[in-house]
C-alpha cells in the first residue's frame, strides 16, 4: 500500500522549530496550495486555497530552521498522518503531512542562489522519525 503526498506551495508563516531534550529537531510549517476553479454556469474563475500542516524532523527541520521563511516556495513529499487528541474533554483529530523530502523552489528578490545552500534533503540522509510523535502541536500547547 502507498501513502504518499506531493505538494508545491507557499509557506504562510515563519516555521515553528523545536529542539527536544534529546537534541532532535522538529519543525512545523503551514503550506498553502492554490487551485484555480472554473464555474461554467457563472462563467468565472476563482482561486481555492488549501492549508496543509507539515511536520519535518532532524535534518529537514534544520534546513527549514536555517533557510525557510514566510513566503518561501517549497516542494514537499511525505506521508499523510492523522492523530487523535483530547481538547476540553472532546476527541479531536488532526491531519498532517510528515515530510520526507524537501526542495526549496524560487528565491526572494535581492538574494542570490548559492551553490552551497542545500536545495534538497532525502530520507537517505537522515534517520527515521520516532514511531510516536511526542509533539501534539494542537492549539492548547504553547510553543
Amino acid at each position: 500500500m502507498i501513502n504518499k503526498v506531493i505538494l508545491v506551495g507557499n509557506v504562510g508563516a515563519d516555521p515553528e522549530v523545536r529542539t527536544l531534550d534529546n537534541g532532535i529537531k522538529c519543525a512545523r510549517i503551514r503550506l498553502a496550495t492554490t487551485e484555480r476553479v472554473y464555474n461554467k454556469e457563472k462563467n468565472e474563475t476563482r482561486d481555492v486555497t488549501e492549508w496543509h500542516s507539515i511536520t519535518l524532523w532532524r535534518g529537514l527541520a534544520d534546513v527549514v530552521d536555517r533557510y525557510v521563511r514566510k513566503g518561501s516556495q517549497l516542494y514537499i513529499e511525505g506521508k499523510l498522518r492523522t492523530r487523535e487528541y483530547e481538547k476540553n474533554g472532546a476527541k479531536c483529530y488532526a491531519t498532517e503531512i510528515v515530510g520526507e523530502e524537501l526542495k526549496m523552489l524560487g528565491r526572494k528578490e535581492g538574494t542570490q542562489v548559492s551553490q552551497s545552500a542545500p536545495q534538497a534533503a532525502t530520507p537517505a540522509q537522515q534517520p527515521a522519525p520516532p514511531a510516536v510523535d511526542p509533539l501534539p502541536f494542537d492549539d492548547e500547547i504553547p510553543f
